[in-house]
């Protein structure tokens, strides 16, 4: 069970990574600042992850 709760883990942060990596890559910010968040959140998956959401620069998001 372990094992397989772990992978699970590691599946969500992934999937959550990816998401921030679009959300930064939409956004308004400068390419230098996205360079910046995508090598962030690449090499901490989880703290780049929890950064972005507190800091980060947000996507256009429309409703």
């Amino acid at each position: 069970m372990g094992s397989t709760f772990n992978g699970l883990i590691g599946l969500i942060i992934l999937a959550l990574d990816i998401w921030a990596i679009i959300n930064v890559l939409k956004s308004g910010a400068g390419t230098g600042a996205k360079i910046l968040w995508v090598l962030l959140i690449l090499f901490l998956p989880v703290l780049g992850l929890v950064i972005w959401a507190i800091a980060g620069p947000r996507g256009n998001v429309r409703i």
